[in-house]
Order: C-alpha cells, then sequence, then structure tokens
C-alpha cells in the first residue's frame, strides 16, 4: 500500500496590484480548486485554506469531477478551511495570526515527512507557515525573489545567453526613467516606444508606454527636456492610477525601461518548468491571450513554428534557475515577433517564480487526464496516445454573468460539463461570479481548432443561459 500523503493547500498572493476587491482576492484563491482532482489518488489527504468559506456547491462541483465510485471517500479525505477574514492581506499572514487554525491543519497531517505546502507565491510568509507546520515547501526560497523580478530576470536572461529586449533594470524614479530611455536612444535611435515596468508587476498591470518617435537628435539637452514631456503623458496599463502613485510605487520597488518590441506580427507565449535540484524539466508552452497588453488567457500549447525556440532559451534560462537553488514551478514569458521572412524572432521578457495564469488549466488538464507533455514533440499525450489541446481564461467577463452565482451556473441542468474521455470544460473562480460578473475555465479538446470551438460554444452558452436567467429574474421581480 502507497504511504499516505498530505497535501496542504494556501493559495497566498503576495503580490501588489494597485486595485483589488475582496471578491477577486476570494476568486483568485479558488483557482487551485482543480487540485482536488489529486484526490482520485486514495493515498492523498487535502487541506485546502481560503480566506473566506468557499460555498460548499463549489467544492461538490469539483468533487463531482472525480469518478463516481470514490467522490465520497475523497470527500472523506479532504479538509475545507478559512480564516473568516476578508481583508486584503496575504493569507499567509493571516493563518500565522490564529494558532487555533494552526493546530486543526497540523490534526489533518497524518505524517509530516509524508506532507508538503502547495503556495500560490513563495515568501517568507510561506515559509515560516511551513516551519509552523513542520512541512516542507514546494517553492522557490524567498531569497531568490529577485530572480523573479523584473530586473533580476533580465539579468539571468542575459548570463544565459538569451536574447531579450535592449533595456536598463533597477530604475527607480522619474529622473531614472528619463536617463534609461536617453541611454536606449543613445544605443538605437530610432527605437519607436519604450515600456517603463514595475519589477513586481503582474498581469502588465505594473506597465506604462511612452511614446518615443519624432524626438528628434539625441546626446542634446532639448532631447532629455523631449523624454521627460513623453515620460510625464506616458500611458500606464492600470485604470485609475495617477502618474504620482505609479512612481511612487516605481520607487518603493523598482523597475526596468525597455525597448517596446514591434513588428508586422507579434504573439506572447510563455514556458513552464518544473525546477528540481537535478535540473529543470519542461512541462508546458502555452499562446497567451492578450487584450491592451494585459493577459486574459492562454492557448496551449504554443505555436509549433517557435515553440522549439522558446522551449530551448527556456531550458538555458531554467538551469540557472536550479544552479541558483529555485525549486517549484515557474514561467518563462517571451515575445515572439514575425518577420516578413515568415521567421519567428523570440526575445525573454519575464521570469514567475510562482505560480500564474497557466498554471492552473494545466493542472487541470494533468489531473483529468493523466497525461504528460512531451517537449520534443511540443505536444501533450494521453495514456492511451491520443492528443489534448485547450483554451483557457480567467477573465470571460460580463455583467450578465452575475446571474450565473449563487450555484445558478451548477445548477443549470443543461450546463456544459466534462465528458469521460477528458474532453470538455473544467470552471474555475466561480465566486466572483456574483460580485463580479466574472469567471475562469479550461475547454480541452483534440487539436487547437476543435479547443477553441468548444470554448467559443461554452462562451455563447454561458452568455445565453445568464441572460434568459437575468430576464426571468427581472420578471419575477
Amino acid at each position: 500500500m502507497r504511504r499516505a500523503t498530505t497535501v496542504v493547500v494556501v493559495p497566498s498572493r503576495t503580490i501588489e496590484k494597485f486595485h483589488e476587491p475582496p471578491a477577486e482576492t476570494q476568486a483568485y484563491e479558488e483557482r487551485l480548486l482543480c487540485l482536488l482532482l489529486k484526490l482520485r489518488e486514495r493515498n492523498v489527504r487535502m487541506v485546502y485554506v481560503t480566506s473566506m468559506p468557499v460555498a460548499q456547491d463549489i467544492v461538490e462541483y469539483y468533487l463531482g469531477l472525480l469518478p463516481a465510485d470514490i467522490r465520497d471517500d475523497a470527500r472523506d479525505r479532504l479538509t475545507m478551511l478559512s480564516t473568516e477574514d476578508p481583508s486584503l492581506r496575504p493569507l499567509s499572514a493571516k493563518l500565522l495570526e490564529r494558532p487555533t487554525l494552526l493546530t486543526r491543519i497540523r490534526w489533518e497531517i497524518t505524517d509530516h515527512e509524508a506532507a508538503h505546502l502547495i503556495p500560490y507565491v513563495t515568501t517568507e510568509l510561506e515559509f515560516a507557515l511551513g516551519s509552523e507546520l513542520g512541512i516542507p515547501v514546494m517553492g522557490a526560497d524567498p531569497a531568490l525573489a529577485h530572480l523573479g523580478t523584473k530586473s533580476g530576470g533580465r539579468e539571468l536572461f542575459a548570463r544565459a545567453g538569451v536574447a531579450h529586449p535592449l533595456g536598463i533594470e533597477h530604475v527607480r524614479s522619474r529622473a531614472d526613467v528619463i536617463a534609461a530611455i536617453a541611454r536606449l536612444r543613445a544605443v538605437r535611435p530610432r527605437i519607436g516606444q519604450a515600456v517603463v515596468k514595475l519589477d513586481d508587476g503582474v498581469s502588465g498591470e505594473g506597465n506604462a508606454i511612452v511614446e518615443l518617435r519624432g524626438l528628434g537628435r539625441t546626446g542634446t539637452r532639448a532631447e532629455l527636456l523631449k523624454i521627460a514631456e513623453r515620460v510625464d503623458a506616458m500611458r500606464l496599463q492600470a485604470a485609475n492610477v495617477s502618474h504620482y502613485d505609479y512612481f511612487d510605487r516605481l520607487e518603493r520597488g523598482g523597475g526596468i525601461v525597455e525597448e517596446r518590441i514591434v513588428a508586422r506580427e507579434l504573439r506572447s507565449p510563455s514556458v513552464q518548468l518544473e525546477l528540481e535540484p537535478d535540473g529543470a524539466r519542461v512541462v508546458s508552452t502555452h499562446d497567451q491571450i492578450l487584450e491592451d497588453d494585459r493577459c486574459i488567457g492562454c492557448r496551449f500549447p504554443a505555436a509549433p513554428a517557435y515553440a522549439g525556440a522558446i522551449t530551448e532559451a527556456a531550458e538555458r534560462i531554467g538551469e540557472l534557475l536550479v544552479a541558483e537553488g529555485a525549486i517549484g514551478r515557474a514561467a518563462i514569458d517571451f515575445i515572439v515577433a514575425r518577420h516578413r521572412s515568415g521567421t519567428w524572432s523570440a526575445y525573454a521578457i519575464e521570469i514567475n517564480l510562482r505560480k500564474g495564469a497557466t498554471t492552473h488549466p494545466l493542472y487541470t488538464l494533468e489531473l483529468v487526464t493523466g497525461g504528460t507533455f512531451d517537449p520534443l514533440s511540443g505536444t501533450f499525450r494521453t495514456q492511451d496516445g491520443s492528443t489534448r489541446h485547450y483554451v483557457a481564461t480567467d477573465y470571460l467577463a460580463s455583467p450578465r454573468l452575475s446571474a450565473l452565482g449563487d450555484g445558478a451556473l451548477i445548477a443549470l441542468s443543461d450546463r456544459p460539463g466534462l465528458e469521460p474521455d477528458g474532453y470538455g470544460v473544467v470552471f474555475h473562480m466561480l465566486s466572483g461570479l456574483t460580485e463580479l460578473g466574472r469567471m475562469g475555465m479550461t475547454v480541452i479538446g483534440s487539436t487547437a481548432a476543435d479547443a477553441q470551438e468548444r470554448f467559443e460554444t461554452v462562451q455563447h452558452i454561458l452568455l445565453s443561459a445568464a441572460a434568459n436567467l437575468g430576464s426571468e429574474v427581472a420578471v419575477v421581480a
């Protein structure tokens, strides 16, 4: 009989964003509920902790994705806990303040030598939590956090010999930004746009675009004055944020300035790695789905035209991360530019030493199908050898979708679901429906076209159902 394993999931996020309502924080904490599918293995016990309680119908939805003959047993091996604290502080900090809740978690750990903590990010808080519980943390040591910043990533790309945009690291003020842009123009006078990025920014929210066309000669005092005007007019990606607040964040956390890559066609793929003491293993490639430079979803796997190039570059970066002592899941983001000849050039732009928008869709596919990704062929195959693709999003949003909240979506008799052979849809972030009108989903198909068609069908069904439910509510009211 296999040794019993206890998995403690604490999806704490120590990530600075300009704006995030409590309902969004809770929805993000529920993204890893797909890990409940690990309960398919009868030797696994799980403790899942959130800030506020997860609705029972949402828990039952995930358990319902398991084979019928093990659902009752899986339910017995699952413990859902919450801090009953909706504040916007990291979940790990809330847990460390509650010794009684920590004791409750310890009771659920049957064998501390066969248990581990799965966080969303790994900071001193998560490692302190692991120490309190007496179990290891599956993630990079917080001492390596600088490698996951924009500045640290650029420095690692240079060490790995991987192409990345022309840029300057460790800027901390408006004056630094102006000087950095002048340095970029001295090297590349025809640069059209620059991007200022906060070192710890996520989802593009920490980015600002500076227009540089028409500045004239380089190396003059007039140039610096014109750059200053462009910096004061730069376009922030975060909504409803002042330049004063942006530069305050830059001063506190640092950032970079780099050339914005332009081409006839641009895409933003990524490579996900599993970092282990003996090396870096590629577990996925994705094409990110962008809207206004913000990642709203992904397609798996990345297009074959450049998947090999970004995989090779990510492996070189991964080996350096392992040499630094990093472990756990990491992702490398790229920009790829298509030339007139049809060839692609890849530029590394960011390292994520944490879980992100591509983590839970991949977990979902792996746990639903039991398959694995082959980096040599760039394909995912199930145990019977068939291929799988998916399209995923965390941003299926519409005011109409609020009608599907409070269990209405789960209760739909004609709700699209997961088929026995692993095709279909798995929903995420369901608690965000009521207040945010937003949810996530991973839609699995046999080919890229099949996954996209299924995705569009599911989206249409949900929006139509929401409209019908909204109409019924209006009539009753």
